[in-house]
């Protein structure tokens, strides 16, 4: 009776850092950072100084490696190295020795390539009080068409950082003067509950349905400066019905939960947009909540719209979620869940 297969170990790999005082925010609070790593990969980590082994798999080994070595790199920078910077340096080694999460991602934006982004200040988004770096090479993907297309769909599940990354640019495009306005909106569609039944006007019935944009903008500006725009008009928050009959010129418009328009809502929407203007339609496919049998915008547009020319697709998966890891395995499960049998065939049974 045969044991289970050893796993190959390489020969141990050697780093050595050049500045011990980065070594601290690298490892993390009692080597935290490193016994992330460690779970993740399944190495070993031993520090002596300021040097390092790496000791696992070969594979593992390289893609630890280059985990340290972008971290090491930021913080050489003076950039932050937390916990979440952690997990991104992950994704992205993975991407660039993963195949297959290699040929999930796009091109330009994977492997060592978003390793690079991810430590340099290029495709990074720079607001009043945060420096946005991207988390995963679809996200770098997606900063990158967000600032060189003037419409551009992110589409994928939650926790990807979609609509985050969204507003983000629009701030920055608003600050450095790129645009006049920003505008953001969703469809008030509920997801199994009723409007009429809330208390006050229209505005405060709608209000709660598009709290994750207020979040958002309150994360990338002082309350007093996401007041007074708001006040002035530069700032719009507003339900989808309110955007028929406009034309929305020398602005940045961010249409979130898409996949809970119809068809002509979303036509109505997209052929808004005007001189000067911008557009990012965020939404998951997976996560409509339209009345049953009813079509979704969202995917009717990406039929039709995929290959027109100056509209971009980003497809996250669940590869990209930056929220908890939990989240992570919560996306895997249902959609492990909500696929379809595998058919094999006429008088043919899985066993």
């Amino acid at each position: 009776m045969s044991g289970p297969t050893p796993v190959a170990v390489g020969a141990p790999i050697l780093m050595q850092f050049d500045d011990n005082s980065l070594l601290q925010l690298l490892y993390g609070e009692h080597d935290q950072h490193l016994a992330r790593i460690e779970q993740r990969l399944g190495v070993s980590l031993v520090s002596r100084g300021n040097r390092l082994a790496i000791e696992g798999p070969p594979g593992s080994q390289e893609m630890a490696r280059a985990t340290l070595n972008s971290l090491y790199d930021r913080l050489k920078l003076g950039r932050p190295v937390s916990g979440a910077e952690v997990d991104a340096a992950l994704r992205m080694a993975a991407a660039g020795h993963d195949p297959a999460s290699l040929a999930a991602a796009p091109a330009k934006g994977a492997g060592r390539d978003a390793l690079a982004r991810f430590v340099g200040a290029d495709h990074s988004i720079i607001t009043r009080k945060r420096h946005v770096f991207p988390r995963s090479p679809n996200q770098a993907a997606y900063i990158r068409a967000l600032q060189e297309h003037e419409m551009v769909f992110g589409l994928g599940p939650a926790g990807t950082g979609k609509t985050y990354l969204a507003v983000a640019m629009a701030v920055a495009m608003m600050l450095a003067g790129r645009v006049d306005r920003l505008i953001l909106s969703r469809p008030a569609v509920e997801a199994g509950e009723r409007l009429g039944y809330l208390p006050g006007d229209l505005r405060e019935k709608v209000d709660p349905y598009l709290r994750p944009l207020y979040d958002a903008l309150y994360d990338m500006l002082p309350a007093d400066q996401v007041a007074k725009r708001l006040a002035s008009g530069e700032i719009e928050v507003a339900p989808l019905a309110f955007m028929r009959g406009r034309t929305l010129a020398n602005s940045f418009t961010i249409l979130d939960e898409a996949q809970n328009t119809t068809p002509v809502q979303m036509k109505m929407f997209l052929t808004r947009l005007g001189e000067n203007g911008r557009m990012a339609v965020t939404g998951d496919p997976s996560q409509v909540d339209l009345p049953r049998g009813a079509v979704s915008g969202l995917n009717v547009a990406q039929e039709i719209l995929n290959d027109v020319q100056g509209i971009h697709f980003i497809r996250f998966t669940d590869m990209d979620v930056v929220r908890h890891p939990l989240v992570t395995r919560i996306v895997r499960a249902y959609e492990a869940a909500e696929a379809p049998p595998l058919d094999l065939g006429p008088g043919k049974n899985a066993r």
